[in-house]
């Protein structure tokens, strides 16, 4: 019995050690990772639509305007070269002349023509005759490669502002995890929340461990990745994301953290990374937030705060409270620990108490006994009938 007293007693405090380590995921859910050494660059121009909407702004907005304005100083020069080569710029007071274009008369105006051309603006003043064979090709040219950049420039523009990655911004994780009991088993908690009244359709919780790790081979693996199961196996990690909701990761036997005390998880060194994936109720997008928690960010003993109560009418939200945490009597074991001694516990319960199908058994072999003298006296003084009357009955 001192054995499992001393499982549930919460053991001295120790205050938790400070480590540098480097997140794998901020707070905010960016991954911090770079990528060094790429060789292959010619990978990101196969696909430059996603290469340019990856871009920053400031980067967006510099291809966006490059992209028209080039194409206009370009299709503008060839418009000029053809009126230089006609000779359409020395016959500019020749009224018995006709030019490729009318009332093109330099650079600037070649300039002109080739933005109104491109953006179909068409102003009247400089217009292109039907003597000049290769203006009208070029003109065809234009059009074409025009509205394809159109297409591809507002293209980008419309998904980079369309992205979904601001709408994860309101959706909040608590600033800690917080590790206590649960129905009478250990269990790893964190709690997720949406700030806007549209909601989250489809969401979905993952959570992942990431640690180093040597095998039995010897090799190194910096990074490992470990599920840590929320109830995929039940449903549980499906929710109605309304009001804010604490996911549970029970400790079993399949956690890998079935075997790590309050006093070993200090002592570890590992990430764990949260993962919610929905689609915005506005706009039908995929939405995914992220965030992480270290080692010192998990609270063992400690359980949220309720931040739901009950209105006149409503459900009121106190996202004040969102990330409070009390102190619950926790014991300082691991699961596993606490599994046995409560295996312990209940056979000791079970052994020392006696039960009642078992005082009722002994109860009828008692009573069987009796009865059993009675009939061998009755037997004796000729009160049964012999067993030639009982075939014949």
């Amino acid at each position: 019995m001192a054995q499992e007293n001393a499982a549930f007693s919460p053991g001295p405090e120790e205050p938790p050690r400070r480590r540098g380590r480097q997140r794998y995921v901020e707070k905010d859910g960016r991954c911090n990772v770079q990528q060094g050494n790429v060789r292959e660059t010619y990978r990101y121009l196969t696909d430059l639509f996603t290469t340019l909407v990856d871009l920053q702004w400031r980067l967006s907005l510099l291809f966006f305007v490059l992209a028209y304005a080039l194409t206009w100083l370009f299709f503008g020069a060839i418009w000029w070269l053809i009126a230089y080569g006609r000779g359409d710029l020395e016959h500019l007071e020749d009224t018995a002349w006709t030019p490729c274009v009318n009332n093109l008369n330099g650079f600037v105006a070649a300039f002109l023509f080739s933005i109104e051309t491109e953006t179909t603006i068409g102003y009247g003043h400089r217009v292109i005759t039907d003597q000049c064979p290769e203006g009208i090709v070029l003109l065809l040219l234009q059009a074409i490669l025009g509205s394809m950049v159109n297409a591809f420039m507002v293209g980008c523009m419309f998904v980079k502002i369309s992205q979904p990655n601001k709408r994860a911004a309101t959706l909040v994780f608590s600033s800690h995890a917080v590790v206590s009991l649960r129905d009478g088993r250990l269990c790893l908690m964190f709690r997720v929340g949406d700030l806007r009244s549209s909601h989250i359709v489809e969401a979905s919780i993952r959570a992942k461990l990431i640690r180093s790790r040597q095998t039995l081979e010897g090799e190194f693996i910096p990074l490992h990745q470990t599920d840590l199961s929320v109830g995929f196996d039940t449903g549980d990690d499906r929710l109605f994301l309304v009001s804010p909701l604490v996911i549970s990761h029970e400790i079993d036997a399949a956690s890998p953290f079935w075997e790590a005390s309050r006093r070993a998880m200090e002592r570890d060194d590992f990430e764990i990374v949260v993962i919610l994936e929905g689609m915005v109720e506005a706009t039908g997008m995929t939405c995914q937030a992220r965030s992480s928690y270290l080692v010192d960010e998990v609270l063992w003993g400690h359980r949220f705060t309720s931040v739901l109560t009950l209105e006149d009418g409503f459900y009121e939200v106190d996202y004040a409270s969102f990330h409070q945490t009390f102190e619950v009597p926790t014991p300082s074991c691991s699961a596993r620990e606490l599994a046995e001694a409560a295996a312990r516990l209940d056979a000791h319960l079970y052994w020392s108490i006696p039960s009642r199908l078992d005082e009722k058994v002994e109860e009828e072999g008692a009573g069987e006994g009796a009865g059993g003298e009675a009939e061998a006296d009755k037997e004796q003084n000729g009160c049964l009938p012999p067993p030639e009357s009982e075939s014949k009955v």
